[in-house]
């Protein structure tokens, strides 16, 4: 059985992110766990400005986008205010 998906144009960016390539467990690690591998993966992603982009748009609360970490997005949106 197959399904079709319908992707929304404003998700588009996420069928190019190396992520989408890799598994979930280094971009959403245990409490704890290390995220060096996933901030790897994101520094070499050509789609990582638009990653963070969408993160702080939609107030991702978890995992590792736009190569920053839960606590790094949250102190990044302290600053800009």
């Amino acid at each position: 059985m197959h399904i079709d998906t319908i992707t929304s144009p404003e998700l588009a960016w996420q069928q190019e992110a190396l992520c989408a390539q890799t598994g979930a467990e280094f971009f959403f690690p245990e409490p704890g766990s290390s995220v060096r591998e996933a901030k790897r993966i994101c520094g070499l992603c050509p789609i990582r400005p638009a990653c963070l982009e969408y993160a702080l748009d939609h107030d991702e609360r978890f995992g590792v986008w736009g190569g920053m970490s839960e606590k790094e997005r949250l102190e990044l949106r302290r600053a800009a205010r």
